[in-house]
């Protein structure tokens, strides 16, 4: 990671073009034929989703100090649906684009969690 967001709203901001990753993880999970047959991978997938969403009503409404909390908050779900992934991944395909998908989603939260610790640890 490049250099600390020194606002709050730096913070949200690169926290979201991170989320634009995870996303497009979800949407691809969501509409891959192997969820149609494996309830951990769809768990995946909305726990995803849920994330995004709690963040969506506060990043519309500018509120940075709420959209910080709530990703905060919610970050132990998001590392969790990360988590589960990585394990199942390699049950569920070989293909590259899984294989992506789960480095993809393992840099993002991991980037996350480092800027909401860097945060947490800022001496404001």
């Amino acid at each position: 990671m490049n250099e600390l967001p020194k606002t709050d709203a730096e913070y949200v901001e690169k926290i979201d073009g991170l989320l634009s990753h995870v996303w497009m993880i979800r949407a691809f999970l969501k509409h891959c034929e192997e969820a149609e047959e494996d309830e951990e991978l769809r768990g995946v997938q909305r726990a995803l989703y849920d994330y995004m969403l709690a963040l969506g009503g506060p990043l519309r409404d500018g509120d940075h100090a709420k959209y910080l909390k709530q990703a905060k908050k919610k970050l132990k779900k998001l590392r969790d649906a990360d988590a589960l992934f990585q394990e199942i991944q390699p049950e569920i395909s070989s293909h590259t684009n899984f294989q992506m998908a789960a480095l993809s989603l393992k840099l993002a939260v991991t980037q996350i969690g480092d800027l909401l610790e860097a945060r947490a640890n800022d001496s404001r």
